[in-house]
């Protein structure tokens, strides 16, 4: 099983920005094969957010991030401040 961690920043009174991804990113994500749970995370107060799922195999998380990827990118357009931070581990277990 893997992980993948993708941590972001919109800074403070992003709220409804936040909340968009996890309307409409979370959905998108849990369809695709080999997603075993996917929650969306963050902080109002500081706008930091982030997204954490969990997957059969890396190779199932990569071929997903494919998908997910580009429409996540059109919810940090003009939102994210800073470079956001992803990666996948393995999880131990």
């Amino acid at each position: 099983m893997h992980a993948r961690l993708v941590r972001f920043s919109f800074g403070p009174g992003k709220h409804a920005e936040a909340q968009s991804i996890a309307d409409n990113i979370a959905p998108l994500i849990a369809s695709q094969s080999g997603c075993q749970s996917v929650t969306v995370f963050g902080d109002d107060t500081d706008g930091e957010y982030g997204i954490f799922v969990l997957w059969d195999s890396d190779e199932k998380a990569n071929a997903a991030a494919q998908v997910v990827r580009p429409r996540l990118e059109e919810h940090f357009a003009g939102n994210v401040q800073g470079t956001p931070d992803a990666r996948l581990f393995k999880v131990l277990s």
